[in-house]
């Protein structure tokens, strides 16, 4: 027998042989025997290589910030591979295949591109996967990729007719939110997702239950009201002198904000400031908190800096809008989908609340509490950092009370916020009294927005939050 080569499979060994000569009995005997040595090939296994998919919003690479296994490993479908952060979010990729890990293509902190491998996998080539069908070669990502790319801490469990659904309507299912067991989508998540995209109130849902307020025996005990106003401390760290200089590289948020702030300089902006006697929103708020606390949410004073600018956007459109790069067309946003700016340990990030205009105060509330909660941890998702049309900074969480914001192309206004202190005003009768005073900063673009207009829409929000009872008559 004349032998071409030998390999391995799973510790069996086999011969393809290119031809075989039989000389006597002996070795058709042998050959008969011998039967792990077979005349044609077997593969008990196939190597697919998974590449990084496209992200979108224009991302090309992202830094692999931590792998969820090792080579080695078996992965199903949907389970973790690993998470990576792109200049705008981090995302969690999700493994298409059954398999065994057999490759990790990067190490923590290297750069991944799209495109690219990031790991190797292993599959039963018995369930007749192509080695075409693995490779990610098309620039936009597919539907059915997006089902198998997650943003952290929100699985994409459907059914397919669920699937289907959100593929007529262009829905990626990583950007709803699932009500059903384990977090999976049902049709009325997407046709709720649907509404807030276009503007359309649909009737509540019959499963949609409201949480009456507790008895006054039952109710969390407000807080004093002459208790002392909490002052915020200083953080100190410990000073290490090292006696050398360090270069680092600018990534990840750090890198977003020097591209955004880079294309703000092109704006010639303009500000605007006022205060505002938020007395009546204080005792509201005061008295609101309590009903949001038994509903599991908790009431800031944002969501109501939130609606009411929002309808004063309804008023002057001009401020929710954008301007091309040619200066030529302005485009009026539909959608409200105002920011809000939050100081993280990863730097500066702005998630925005979508579709204000048509979203009560308390759901602003819980939308805020689920940004909040998500920024702290690092998983906000590309769709809660994307798309915004106005935003908001308060300064005043850390002390500020005033500022000069910076416009965040390609939006045309911002506000920065005050602290809320306690000052001596004068009523109409010239009688002093404790007023709640904030400040406010505007700034606008002022190519397209003048300063009547700016402060005519302040007037507008100033109003409202000093008699929050006339909010309801511009409520929808």
């Amino acid at each position: 027998v004349c032998i071409h080569r030998v390999r391995s499979c799973s510790g069996i060994r086999f011969i393809k042989s290119k031809y075989v000569c039989v000389f006597d009995k002996s070795a058709l005997k042998f050959s008969h025997q011998q039967r792990l040595f077979r005349t044609s090939a077997v593969s008990c296994g196939q190597i697919v290589q998974f590449k990084l998919s496209d992200i979108g919003e224009g991302i090309t690479e992202v830094t692999v910030k931590e792998w969820y296994i090792k080579e080695g490993d078996s992965v199903s479908q949907f389970d973790s591979i690993c998470e990576v952060q792109s200049d705008k979010a981090s995302v969690t990729i999700t493994s298409r295949y059954d398999g065994i890990i057999r490759k990790l293509h990067y190490n923590l902190d290297e750069i991944a591109y799209v495109g690219k491998p990031l790991v190797d996998i292993e599959i039963d080539a018995s369930k007749g996967v192509s080695p075409e069908e693995d490779v990610v070669e098309t620039p936009p990502m597919s539907h059915e990729e997006h089902t198998h790319q997650e943003i952290k801490g929100h699985k994409t469990l459907a059914t397919p007719a669920v699937r289907r659904l959100a593929m007529e309507n262009n829905i990626k299912l990583s950007e709803v939110v699932g009500t059903g067991k384990d977090n999976r989508i049902l049709k009325e998540d997407i046709l709720n997702y649907l509404a807030k995209q276009t503007g359309a109130i649909l009737p509540p849902s019959p499963k949609a239950e409201i949480i009456p307020p507790l008895p006054k025996s039952e109710t969390v005990p407000a807080a004093p009201k002459d208790r002392a106003r909490k002052i915020p401390v200083p953080v100190s760290r410990p000073i290490v002198f090292s006696g050398k200089d360090k270069t680092e590289p600018v990534t990840g948020f750090h890198k977003a904000m020097v591209k955004t702030m880079s294309a703000a300089l092109k704006i010639p902006h303009f500000g605007y400031c006022d205060e505002i006697d938020l007395t009546q929103l204080v005792q509201l708020r005061e008295e609101l908190k309590p009903v949001a606390q038994v509903r599991g949410v908790k009431l800031s004073f944002m969501p109501f800096f939130i609606k009411a600018a929002s309808l004063g956007l309804l008023q002057y459109p001009i401020l929710n809008a954008s301007l091309d790069e040619s200066c030529q067309n302005v485009t009026y946003k539909a959608s409200h989908n105002i920011g809000v700016a939050m100081d993280t340990e990863q730097g500066l990030i702005v998630p925005n609340v979508k579709n204000v205009q048509v979203c009560s105060v308390f759901e602003i509330a819980s939308e805020l509490n689920r940004l909040q909660s998500l920024g702290s941890a690092g998983q906000l998702g590309t769709n809660d950092l994307t798309g915004g049309t106005f935003t908001l900074s308060n300064i005043g969480t850390i002390g500020g009370t005033y500022a000069k914001p910076v416009i965040l192309p390609p939006e045309v206004a911002i506000g920065a916020l005050g602290k809320i202190q306690v000052l001596p005003r004068f009523n109409g009768k010239g009688e002093v009294f404790k007023a709640q005073i904030m400040n406010v900063s505007w700034s606008a673009d002022h190519r397209i927005i003048d300063g009547a207009t700016m402060a005519r829409f302040s007037n507008l929000w100033k109003s409202y939050l000093e008699n929050p009872a006339s909010m309801l008559l511009d409520l929808k």
